[in-house]
């Protein structure tokens, strides 16, 4: 119910605008007001003000911003050992344990011998082959500067006009021309010519 008083008394303040206005209009063309036959427009009862001046309005250009992200880098781990000794140490000590649990005497001797050159030997490459395929991770920030956008550019155009000797200003998304359509003295539809 407070919807329909509202949205009455909307429309009644609307018509009694319009009323005033209009009554206001027909007083000042009936008494010839300034430029007021000249801003008549043909038969069809169009009516144009004259445009008195047009100020571009502009949005500045932005400055370079610098812009930064964060990334995932992956590298080869240093490698402590360069010469692979543990691996080699580890695995001649193995081998020898391995080739002493074989054979007798001289045998054994033998067999502990070339179990700790061959344990030696599979230490080192083992020990070489995981430092070549040992990786690590960390987080680098790259930025870079991003240029802003070009110069200044047009957003929109304040048009100051004339009707019946009152100057008004509207803000317009384009230059209108020399004059503009009006109904009851506001700007209703431009005309540019």
């Amino acid at each position: 119910m407070n919807r329909l008083v509202v949205s009455a008394l909307h429309v009644g303040f609307a018509g009694v605008l319009a009323f005033g206005l209009s009554a206001c209009n027909k007083d000042a063309n009936a008494d010839g007001g300034v430029g007021g036959m000249a801003q008549q427009g043909a038969s069809n009862g169009a009516k144009y003000a004259r445009v008195v001046s047009v100020t571009p309005v502009r949005e500045a250009a932005s400055a370079p911003q610098q812009v930064c992200h964060d990334e995932v880098v992956t590298t080869h781990k240093p490698v402590q050992d360069t010469h692979q000794i543990a691996g080699t140490a580890i695995g001649a000590v193995a081998g020898g344990l391995l080739g002493n649990q074989v054979g007798g005497g001289k045998g054994r001797t033998l067999a502990t011998v070339a179990g700790a050159v061959g344990g030696g030997y599979a230490g080192h490459e083992i020990q070489k082959n995981h430092q070549a395929n040992a990786t690590q991770q960390t987080t680098q920030r790259h930025c870079e500067t991003v240029p802003g956008n070009g110069g200044d550019k047009v957003v929109a155009y304040d048009v100051s006009y004339e009707y019946n000797g009152v100057t008004r200003t509207v803000r317009m998304d384009h230059d209108p021309g020399d004059r503009l359509q009006v109904q009851e003295g506001v700007v209703a539809v431009s005309d540019a010519h």
